[in-house]
């Protein structure tokens, strides 16, 4: 059990922000972002997707600060357990499925620091290039169709109910 569970609540707690977070996935999922969108249809692909989604759904939390903390750490919990079984699914050994989770987790801080860089109503085609594309983007089509879908969730996030979005219910994409 990591520290902050300790502090903030243990499996019970945390599997009440498991409808939020399969959301999240499934946004992430969503074929769109690999067929107009051009993002690549890989592990990495699908990964890149997943983290900036849950990046917006994180920064919509930290409007809340005081009463959303523990769902962050919550939601952040479920994303390493998720990625954690992904890696050993795809079969990485044991002695590196911590390092591989540390960079995903750091991928994801990588996500927020990004998007919060932009900051709402902003232009996410240089983030996106940067952090879906990784510089090299297919065509400007691709990050155009990425950017203005990930800023319509982020503004319908923003407009979301605090309490229905703990509850699970995410704006579409």
């Amino acid at each position: 059990m990591s520290f902050l569970t300790r502090i903030f609540g243990g499996r019970r707690e945390r599997e009440a922000y498991r409808p939020l977070y399969d959301r999240v996935v499934n946004a992430g999922r969503d074929p769109a972002w690999y067929l107009e969108g051009q993002v690549p249809d890989t592990i990495d692909g699908r990964f890149d997707m997943i983290a900036a989604l849950l990046a917006l759904v994180l920064i919509r939390l930290e409007r809340e600060e005081e009463r959303t903390r523990a769902a962050s750490v919550m939601l952040t919990e479920l994303f390493i357990d998720d990625m954690e079984g992904t890696v050993r699914q795809i079969g990485i050994g044991d002695l590196m499925v911590g390092k591989h989770v540390g960079k995903m987790v750091g991928a994801l801080g990588g996500r927020l620091s990004a998007f919060r860089s932009v900051g709402a109503g902003g232009d996410y085609r240089e983030v996106v290039s940067r952090n879906i594309f990784h510089d090299a983007p297919p065509s400007d089509e691709a990050v155009r169709f990425v950017s203005e879908r990930l800023a319509r969730f982020r503004a319908a996030l923003d407009a979301a109910p605090l309490n229905r979005l703990l509850e699970g219910e995410l704006p579409r994409p």
